[in-house]
């Protein structure tokens, strides 16, 4: 899976926002406020990955435990196929 190529992340006053760009600003009005670990996640979502990948990244990355990890990651994902994000 992979984050659609008409939107960005920014860093704005310490808080992440995705916004669209291009032919995304007709269907997608607004921006998606992210936190650091949503920032991150999306960010490794800029190339076609895994689920698996993106938890074991999670894992090397955040002193968190695996079913924790796992159930944020999909409840991210959810997210953001429920808003036409993901290719």
């Amino acid at each position: 899976m992979k984050v659609k190529e008409d939107f960005l992340l920014r860093e704005v006053a310490g808080c992440y926002v995705v916004v669209p760009v291009g032919k995304a600003t007709i269907n997608f009005n607004g921006m998606l406020n992210l936190n650091e670990t949503g920032a991150f996640l999306w960010e490794k979502l800029q190339n076609d990955t895994t689920k698996e990948q993106l938890l074991q990244e999670m894992l090397d990355t955040y002193e968190i435990t695996e079913d924790i990890a796992s159930k944020d990651i999909d409840n991210f994902i959810k997210k953001l196929k429920d808003a036409n994000l993901l290719e």
